[in-house]
């Protein structure tokens, strides 16, 4: 026989692991889309110092 206890039970525990997955799904997401967005700025800096260094040579 089940009882309203149990149930509450089972559903508890579902939300919790529904939960668990859930976190780790966002925090291993933001880690892959941190990763990504590093190059992106590395070759903005590059090509913003290779274009100082073209208005500076134009100076010249």
């Amino acid at each position: 026989m089940v009882t309203i206890g149990d149930v509450l039970f089972q559903i508890v525990s579902l939300v919790f692991l529904v939960g668990i997955f859930a976190v780790a799904y966002i925090l291993i997401r933001s880690l892959i889309s941190k990763q990504k967005s590093k190059p992106t700025d590395l070759v903005e800096q590059k090509l913003d110092r290779i274009i100082n260094l073209l208005e500076k040579d134009k100076r010249e």
